[in-house]
């Protein structure tokens, strides 16, 4: 294989990578920000209730849209793994098998928001503004959902330090995003940990600051890998010196 046919190859990797992490990017905002949003009511299990039944097509999307950011989700890392397992092959390998570690608990996890939708399906009955049990079994099917995503919340943030590592030894992507990858994986850490240990962290601002470096990191790779990959820059088929493990 010629150099040039080994540089079209790996642009054209690094723009299918791009391509997957703007659609994890995307319906992961949708589903885990966009959706919660507009329908839930941390404090109010009626009007929760009430909102998801009147906006019960918005819920629905929300649901598939999970499940397309985790489907992308598989493929991704190993698309990723393809462009960057000349660095390090065994930190390569640990970042794929942290992040589709968290598929699974995911896909499961989306179990509790179609429990919601049984809950409220007019086969079950008018809801009416008395029906209090059902409004908290509502709340609590959601509460469910949000434990299993702290639980898969650990490998969102375990699968960018190996990531992260990659990143910064190679030339593929600008260092500072292999910096904050790896400063994202211990914003994920430190909030899941908040969250199980002090009640009512996840209103404050340190959730938020946290979560700053994952998200400069991830969303700053993404582009870089779609402009890698659709303006043919040739620094992606550079190799970083003295990489080990591969």
């Amino acid at each position: 294989m010629t150099s040039s046919d080994t540089t079209a190859g790996m642009r054209r990797q690094a723009g299918i990578a791009g391509v997957l992490y703007l659609t994890v990017i995307v319906t992961g905002f949708f589903t885990l920000v966009y959706v919660p949003s507009q329908l839930v009511v941390p404090t109010d299990a009626a009007a929760t209730a009430r909102n998801i039944e009147a906006s019960r097509a918005l819920f629905k999307v929300g649901i598939i849209a999970g499940i397309v950011c985790y489907v992308a989700f598989i493929v991704l890392p190993l698309s990723l793994y393809r462009l960057l397992s000349h660095v390090h092959r065994d930190a390569a390998a640990l970042m794929v098998v942290f992040a589709i570690v968290s598929v699974p608990i995911s896909m499961l996890n989306l179990g509790h928001k179609l429990d919601v939708l049984s809950l409220l399906s007019p086969a079950a009955g008018p809801l009416l503004p008395s029906s209090a049990q059902v409004h908290v079994q509502v709340m609590q099917s959601l509460t469910a959902y949000s434990n299993g995503m702290l639980i898969a919340e650990v490998f969102w943030g375990l699968w960018l330090l190996p990531f992260g590592y990659l990143a910064f030894r190679s030339t593929t992507i600008p260092r500072l995003l292999g910096v904050c990858l790896m400063l994202g994986c211990f914003g994920y850490l430190i909030n899941v940990s908040g969250a199980v240990l002090i009640e009512g962290y996840g209103t404050g601002a340190m959730a938020s600051i946290v979560s700053l470096p994952s998200a400069i990191g991830e969303i700053g790779t993404c582009i870089w890998l779609l402009l890698t990959g659709f303006r043919g820059s040739p620094a992606v088929v550079r190799r970083a010196p003295a990489a080990g493990g591969g």
